[in-house]
């Protein structure tokens, strides 16, 4: 039950865009991937929660909504499938993004491993329009995709001690 309580504590954090809460649900030496970013520690994936529900609330406030579901946990693991919309920051585009998520814990029940899956292509299409609908199957998008992402968290993170 430990481990389930912790993925209802992250997305019910989460769909209130509380980073804070979201960033303790990790252990300190946790890693996170995703099709945009690849983290390791909790100051980088807290740093990452922070910076997306910033510009979420910042810019997106009005049409953001997270739901979740197919929780399940068992002792060391446990997965999630959640959905997202949002209006990415980048382009002001809407965005509809499903994704499942697979986590692995700590003893103590803080996510010790998070990677989440979804369609790049798909959210490509509706994140950078039609730049994403002819190179969002490509690896060279995906790359700057991350290349990024991983800038913009690296300056916010030195803004954000």
């Amino acid at each position: 039950m430990q481990n389930e309580d912790t993925i209802h504590r992250f997305y019910d954090a989460f769909a209130k865009l509380d980073a804070d809460t979201m960033a303790a649900c990790y252990a300190p030496d946790a890693s996170f991937d995703d099709e945009a970013f690849s983290l390791r520690g909790r100051r980088e994936i807290g740093g990452m929660w922070k910076m997306l529900c910033e510009g979420t609330r910042a810019k997106g406030a009005d049409v953001w909504q997270l739901s979740y579901r197919d929780v399940q946990a068992d002792a060391t693991g446990g997965q999630a499938h959640w959905d997202a919309h949002y209006r990415f920051s980048a382009t002001g585009r809407i965005v509809d993004n499903a994704i499942d998520a697979r986590m692995h814990f700590t003893p103590e029940g803080l996510i010790a491993t998070h990677r989440d899956r979804f369609d790049f292509w798909r959210w490509s299409r509706q994140a950078l329009g039609l730049p994403g609908l002819l190179l969002g199957w490509s690896p060279m998008l995906k790359k700057k995709v991350r290349a990024t992402a991983a800038a913009n968290l690296a300056t916010y993170l030195a803004r954000n001690p």
